[in-house]
């Protein structure tokens, strides 16, 4: 029998991920740590920017509304996934398509969007006036709610797909041996349902941790003067201060953090049952 070829299919995808990826990734950090800066100066480098007071409130920010985003995009995604993967019909379909199809409009136009609802004259901020609920606009723009709103909009579909691929690997036998034995919904859910849920609960949180500690565009086009993120401020050094060195160094740390939690997530994650194998 022949030697499995399969993988040269992988080729190709490989290919373009060094060409546009981290062909100029290394070149950039090399050129600009290694040969515009002096070896020596590197160490130094690190410290200066890792120690420097705009990059610590910006990683704690990032952290911030990294965790409130994966936390939000939980709570919103475990009852969708969950419908989805015990209904079937037309409204199952209905959910799909309200999740999916948002996901392939651009970034810039949902992030726009937000502000004709959460503005000072916006949907929201109509509502609760004509209902007198609030005397005066609230301040739902250009804030951290802002940006935790904007984010996990974009990012709730990668948690209900993860949640739903995992729920629909559940034994249906199990729960109806559950009901047979004269247990109750909530106890069914809490003791049998949510614990082998778990796996999809983490995978889904940690894809969207990692996406979002590098998220950019929400946060710099509806987060507040204060609310810089790590991503922000890479992009600050390089299109207005022009100091590469210190851009590379933040680019160091943020993909260092990016690989950390996606080798936690390679880790605890059975990638050949989330795909179907």
């Amino acid at each position: 029998m022949g030697r499995d070829r399969t993988w040269l299919l992988l080729l190709p995808a490989l290919g373009l991920l060094a060409l546009l990826f981290l062909g100029p990734l290394a070149w950039f950090l090399a050129r600009t740590l290694f040969v515009e800066t002096a070896p020596a100066e590197v160490p130094a480098l690190f410290v200066d920017v890792l120690t420097a007071r705009s990059m610590q409130v910006a990683a704690l920010t990032t952290l911030w509304v990294s965790v409130l985003v994966t936390l939000a995009t939980l709570v919103i995604g475990y009852p969708i996934a969950f419908y989805l993967a015990n209904r079937r019909g037309w409204r199952a379909a209905l959910v799909v398509f309200c999740v999916i199809v948002p996901y392939f409009t651009s970034v810039i136009v949902r992030t726009y969007a937000l502000t004709v609802v959460l503005g000072r004259s916006g949907l929201i901020n109509e509502l609760l006036g004509a209902s007198g609920l609030v005397g005066a606009p609230l301040a739902l723009l250009y804030n951290i709610f802002a940006i935790v709103v904007g984010m996990a909009y974009v990012l709730l579909p990668y948690m209900v797909l993860t949640l739903y691929a995992t729920m629909k690997a559940i034994d249906p036998s199990l729960l109806r041996a559950g009901r047979a034995l004269g247990a109750s919904p909530l106890y069914l859910f809490r003791r049998v349902y949510f614990p082998l849920s778990v796996p999809g609960v983490v995978s889904g949180s940690l894809i969207v941790l990692i996406l979002a500690l590098g998220f950019f565009i929400t946060p710099a086009l509806i987060g507040g003067p204060g609310d810089v993120t790590v991503a922000m401020l890479i992009e600050r050094a390089v299109e207005i201060l022009i100091d590469w060195p210190s851009a590379a160094v933040m680019s160091v740390v943020l993909l260092t953090a990016t690989l950390i939690l996606f080798a936690i997530y390679a880790r605890v994650t059975d990638l050949r049952r989330m795909m179907g194998a």
